[in-house]
């Protein structure tokens, strides 16, 4: 049995959790014991198997306790995107049926704003402080016994599409009937990946996201270390790297831009001779920000292809990336499937709709029956999609077009915006770019570039005009940009994914 109970009872003093703000370490038997607490507090409270809490946090120390709580105790969790109004998290707590919220007192004003929407969720709990309304989390918690429930029944965490692309939906799998301690799902990363009881996990995206999140419990269910970064800042993560001896790390592309746009002496300025396996994912990762990454870190990157929806992932590491730049890499859930429109079967090398074909069913959207059948094939009902658009190599690898949402038609062409936005984010004038269709009374649509530029930049038509020409160079000459806007900051979540939609959504409003 691998559990964070076997740790507090063998290691009680090792650190399950750093925070890389202050320095501050937890030691797996305060974990244990704090995990405990509540799970037996929430018990006491009346939750049962298959009731529902949520998490409204930053990257904050008590983050993955409340997890731990939930995760022992049969539970479902939610954990809630950090920068959404009080009127989006409602939704998101009305609709899975919290019957308890976890806050902190940086989320104070929100939190007040929210109370009042949320009726059906009786128990609120702030920590760090609190406000009208509020229990104070650390003192409901330590009334209880740090003894854990007579049966610890597995949990599972129940998360939100990220809605860029609509309104996020609850992605909901089964309880199984295990107990915490016969998990043996983390087995398969260990193996790809090397995860042990030595190891030093940076991570350094908002733990209300999918990924992050099941890395820090699987590292904490082997017994490493979890180094928490409140939020990402590129130079503050290669110090970290060098300070706490990281041995694995996981990034999105943006991050992988950041850091390569540092100065090269501040870049070679840290050891990094301890950092041996680097994941990323979550978004498309261009192909020039990869080599140069690979260039300088060497061959420990490694990437994965996947969805919260859990319908199949493919995997590769950097020698295969090497002989097949661009690629995601091949299945290692599923059978992959590349379909048409109408739901066809399409040759090796031609883009559509990617389906993994599985043989159970892996998930349901929450409320939403219909946007769940249409996950479905049309025809083979174990084939399933998330909408991305790609298309498999003669040897099975798997490339990303874009969303099939974000697809521009223009004179009746199809144009995908990645590779126009590839090309920007390495010019150095480019902090970051979004690329989208907007009307065109001619075409149906044209194609436009949004822009934010690097600080000493100067957002003038001199700079659009340059920016077009130079994509002149870097892609087709249909896919380059009929206009360039700027503006100081895109609307990216800190998981990496550009909240295309509510950019787009200004520009079709206006008609312009």
């Amino acid at each position: 049995m691998v559990f964070i109970a076997d740790h507090a009872r063998e290691r009680p003093g090792h650190p399950a959790l750093i925070d890389a703000a202050t320095g501050a370490a937890l030691s797996y038997r305060e974990l244990d014991d704090r995990s405990n607490r509540l799970a037996q507090l929430l018990h006491a409270r009346g939750l049962r198997r298959g009731d529902h809490i949520a998490l409204f946090m930053e990257n904050n120390p008590r983050f993955l306790e409340v997890c731990w709580a939930a995760a022992r105790s049969g539970l479902f969790y939610t954990t809630i995107n950090r920068y959404l109004t009080a009127e989006e998290a409602a939704y998101i707590l009305n609709d899975c049926g919290a019957r308890v919220l976890v806050t902190s007192s940086a989320r104070a004003e929100a939190a007040g704003a929210l109370g009042p929407l949320i009726p059906g969720c009786p128990i609120r709990l702030m920590t760090d402080g609190t406000i009208a309304g509020w229990e104070a989390y650390e003192d409901a918690v330590a009334a209880q016994p740090a003894a854990p429930l007579a049966k610890e029944w597995l949990g599972e965490p129940m998360l939100y599409s990220s809605g860029t692309t609509g309104r996020p939906k609850g992605i909901k799998r089964p309880l199984s009937d295990l107990t915490v301690g016969e998990d043996l799902r983390w087995r398969e990363t260990q193996r790809g990946y090397g995860f042990d009881a030595e190891t030093v996990y940076l991570s350094p995206a908002p733990l209300y996201h999918a990924a992050p999140l099941a890395y820090s419990m699987m590292t904490q269910r082997l017994g490493g270390t979890v180094v928490m970064m409140r939020r990402f800042d590129a130079l503050g993560a290669l110090r970290l790297i060098e300070r706490h001896r990281v041995t694995h790390s996981q990034w999105v592309p943006t991050m992988f831009v950041r850091m390569l746009k540092l100065a090269e002496t501040e870049r070679a300025a840290f050891d990094l001779s301890s950092h041996r396996v680097a994941i990323h994912a979550a978004a498309p990762c261009p192909v020039e920000v990869k080599r140069r990454m690979i260039e300088w870190w060497g061959p420990i990157i490694h990437e994965y292809y996947g969805a919260t929806e859990r319908i199949g992932i493919t995997q590769l590491d950097s020698p295969e990336w090497l002989a097949h730049p661009g690629s995601v890499g091949k299945p290692i859930l599923g059978i992959l499937r590349i379909c048409d429109d109408e739901g066809r079967e399409l040759p090796t090398g031609e883009a559509g709709l990617i389906y993994f074909e599985r043989d159970v069913v892996p998930f349901a959207y929450h409320n939403d029956p219909e946007k769940t059948e249409a996950a479905r094939h049309p025809v083979h009902r174990d084939w399933w999609t998330t909408g991305d658009i790609g298309y498999a190599d003669a040897e099975g690898y798997l490339y990303l077009t874009d969303r099939k949402a974000f697809m521009i038609i223009s004179g009746g062409v199809n144009i995908y915006p990645r590779e126009i936005e590839d090309a920007l984010v390495l010019h150095p004038k480019v902090r970051d770019a979004a690329v989208f269709g907007v009307p065109n009374e001619e075409m149906g649509e044209e194609v436009k570039a949004v822009v934010e530029p690097m600080p000493d930049a100067d957002p003038s038509p001199a700079l659009a005009d340059e920016l077009i020409a130079y994509l002149g160079r870097k892609v087709a000459r249909y896919m380059v940009p009929k206009s360039v806007d700027f503006v100081d900051e895109l609307p990216r979540l800190p998981t990496g994914k550009l909240y295309k939609q509510a950019l787009r959504d200004r520009y079709w409003q206006a008609g312009a």
